[in-house]
Formats: structure tokens, sequence, C-alpha cells
């Protein structure tokens, strides 16, 4: 499946949730019941997670290949809580997206 795929059957296994499809900045994102964003697809195909640093997700994502912490800019200031996790590890984006869900914003 192509990544926008994947992303959409993301936001379906968490509708039930509360969850929506939504945009921010350009790109699609997830949102949770009261429209914060905790997912978003990137134009390179990667998702990006608010996993919040210093959980055990935030560290299991940044040791998938390719992970990274979410830099916006590309100037060196990353989101500390945010990690980028690339299409290649599309099987892992559900599960990402529910504990970025479950984590306070």
């Amino acid at each position: 499946m192509s990544a926008e795929e994947d992303f959409e059957q993301v936001g379906a296994e968490l509708a039930d949730l509360g969850v929506r499809i939504s945009g921010m900045m350009g790109s699609p994102a997830l949102k949770d019941r009261e429209g914060k964003v905790f997912a978003s697809l990137q134009r390179d195909g990667a998702m990006v997670f608010r996993l919040v640093r210093d959980t055990p997700e935030h560290a299991a994502a940044l040791r998938l290949a390719g992970a990274s912490l979410f830099d916006p800019s590309g100037k060196g200031r990353e989101m500390k809580d945010w990690v980028v996790v690339p299409h290649s590890s599309a099987g892992t984006w559900t599960d990402l997206a529910e504990a970025a869900l479950s984590r306070p914003r």
C-alpha cells in the first residue's frame, strides 16, 4: 500500500476512539476528540508522532530503522517529543498512533 493508504488505514482503525483525519499546515493529520494533532503524514511518506520524550514508546520508535526526531524547519531545531517514522515501518504506525493518542497534551 502507499503511505497515504496506510495513513488512512490508521485513521480508520482509530476512528472509534474519536480520531479524525484533518489537515495541519498542508499535511494530513490525525486529531483527537479535542481537535489536537498527535500524528501527521509527511510529504516524503513518513509519519510523525507526538510520543513524548523519555517514554518507552518514544525510545522504541527512535530505534526503528530510519526514524529520527522531527525537525520541521530542517535547521537543526528538533521537536523532541515528535518522532518521524518512515513508511518502511508502516506496520508499527497504528501502535505508535495509539500511544501518541494516549499521551497527555
